[in-house]
């Protein structure tokens, strides 16, 4: 992860734009801020994230949406910090904080500094604008409490958050390295030097006991002199590559290209496990590292709006269609009533006004065993023999009624469950405006003001390895269109019971091949809401099987004739 000296590169990647002058500042979602530099070295832009679980701070390439109508504290930069001069980038030690100083004109028209601190410190990451004497000005994110220390707010003055002395990989001597690493015991190696080096991440720590041992991980108990010795020279191999700026930017990815860890310096131990991708600067490292993860974070607090919609909408449809199931079980035992009046039919005879109950042979039980049966004493035997006739008539209704409704709730819950796997898989503005459109459409939303078609969008297409072609539909919409122009002897392919695309393989006059088949059926399920599984049923037939029944929700089908593959998913 991002780490002291993986933040130092960052430091000393900015520093090369030191007299360039703000540009332009936007904040992408709640906890990002984007500030463009423009300078004779070129026009970077500097991505701040406050995140606790993505907290960062480095030059960015990623092209990123910004909302329309900017937040409070990007207006506040914008006005403090519009044309301003940066003057430097600070880092205290090792520290997971660095200082970005800035000269600029105040509103009398003097020169002041200004200084934004970007705090990279996991759950308290943090952005915070300051005063020169250290007044804070405002931050991205204000703490008023954290058991009475260090307060962030508007006009308190700023303070360090606590640091231990520890020791520095890159100015420590080896005298010190090797007393400290020699002198601890009782817990993990591995443990024992994140209490040791400060700025440096636990998979560096690893790095240098399986460099020197074979392991990644010994008890302090195994160490020895020659073991200390060759862990302090993975150190001072280390420092010197970095210092010397032979460094190895990677991102590690695992099998299904799901970026696990970033660093600085070449990583071994997870040789055959994981890949590593070699970038050319900390910036793009961490590009590739967070850009996925936070392109889903920033839709997802952009529309959160629409996807707390959508979960009540599934969430209503889910608590109706149970209580119409709680009423049908209430009509299953219907026919007592309509067996009750031909009872009391049969026993008119023996019945009079007032009663209110009697007792006669059940002619419709073997062996024909006394039932007893209660009636109304203000009606006539007759008006409860057709009251119980009437019973059984509304129960019968409601009865056949409730069995069309519920079945109408599991096909609405169905829809609305396809609506939220797209929106948890979503890609842009675009793909929320097209779901957005749909619902609105279905009578689910109401649009503000006046209604703008989103922009049409192509479905996504793919290769087969043999060469078919392979289309997967964005949105329900897209996929009724998909599946209905696709030809009768074209491939469709749906995740068996899984929210989904819709994927389509173009036969082209040709018979399809099962590797086509499984190429597409990996897609189907990567394409799905169980992206994540590792064994996913998909369902395929042929076009001229599919079918959409009349009136049914978009992107609902019924289809005959299926084979179904259990797969991986699998991304392009």
């Amino acid at each position: 992860m991002l780490d002291g000296a993986l933040l130092l590169c960052v430091k000393q990647e900015i520093e090369k734009y030191t007299g360039g002058r703000v540009d332009k500042i936007h904040q992408p979602s709640r906890e990002e801020i984007v500030i463009s530099l423009r300078s004779a070295q070129g026009n970077p832009r500097i991505l701040v994230s406050s995140s606790g679980t993505a907290g960062r701070i480095h030059i960015t390439s990623e092209k990123i949406e910004n909302p329309q109508t900017p937040p409070m504290f990007c207006m506040l930069l914008r006005k403090r910090l519009s044309g301003a001069k940066l003057l430097g980038v600070r880092q205290t030690g090792l520290e997971r904080i660095l200082f970005l100083d800035f000269e600029t004109v105040n509103e009398l028209g003097d020169l002041v500094k200004l200084t934004l601190a970007a705090e990279v410190m996991g759950k308290y990451s943090n952005l915070i604008l300051m005063e020169e004497e250290g007044r804070i000005i405002d931050s991205i994110r204000r703490i008023d409490d954290i058991e009475g220390e260090r307060l962030i707010l508007p006009g308190v003055h700023y303070t360090m958050p606590a640091r231990r002395e520890r020791l520095n990989f890159l100015t420590a001597q080896r005298e010190e390295m090797e007393e400290k690493i020699g002198s601890f015991r009782g817990i993990s190696l591995a443990k024992g030097l994140i209490g040791i080096f400060e700025g440096l991440s636990p998979v560096i720590f690893r790095e240098w006991i399986y460099r020197a041992t074979g392991e990644t991980d010994i008890s302090s108990d195994e160490l020895s002199p020659e073991i200390t010795a060759r862990i302090t020279d993975e150190a001072e191999g280390m420092r010197d590559r970095f210092l010397s700026g032979k460094r190895s930017y990677i991102v590690l990815k695992d099998e299904d290209e799901i970026p696990r860890d970033v660093c600085f310096d070449g990583i071994s131990q997870y040789s055959g496990i994981y890949t590593a991708v070699s970038c050319g600067s900390a910036g793009e490292a961490l590009d590739i590292f967070y850009s996925e993860r936070d392109r889903l974070v920033r839709l997802k607090q952009r529309y959160q709006d629409l996807f707390r919609t959508v979960k009540s909408i599934h969430d209503r449809v889910l608590r109706r269609t149970e209580i119409r199931r709680r009423e049908l079980e209430d009509t299953l035992d219907r026919d007592k009533y309509r067996r009750y009046g031909d009872l009391i039919s049969a026993n008119l005879y023996r019945l009079e006004k007032g009663m209110t109950s009697f007792e006669c042979e059940d002619f419709y039980e073997e062996g024909m065993p006394t039932v007893t049966i209660k009636l109304d004493p203000k009606f006539t035997p007759s008006r409860n023999m057709q009251r119980m006739y009437q019973a059984y008539r509304k129960a019968d209704t409601a009865n056949k009624r409730l069995t069309d409704l519920i079945e109408e709730g599991e096909r609405e819950t169905a829809y609305i469950e396809s609506v939220q796997d797209l929106l948890l898989r979503a890609e842009s503005a675009d793909d929320i405006a097209q779901i957005r459109d749909e619902l609105s459409d279905q009578g689910y939303i109401r649009q503000s003001g006046k209604k703008q078609k989103p922009r049409p969008m192509k479905p996504l297409v793919y290769t087969s390895p043999d060469g078919f072609t392979v289309c997967v539909g964005r949105n329900n919409r897209q996929n009724d269109e998909l599946t209905k122009n696709a030809d009768r002897n074209d491939m469709w392919l749906h995740t068996k019971d899984i929210p989904g695309s819709h994927v389509i393989i173009r036969a082209d006059g040709r018979d399809i091949s099962d590797e086509a088949v499984l190429y597409a059926s990996q897609l189907a399920a990567y394409h799905s809401s169980a992206r994540n599984s590792d064994r996913v049923p998909v369902d395929h037939t042929l076009v001229r099987y599919v079918k959409k029944p009349n009136g049914a929700k978009p992107g609902m089908v019924i289809f005959t004739n299926n084979k179904t593959l259990i797969v991986k998913p699998k991304a392009e």
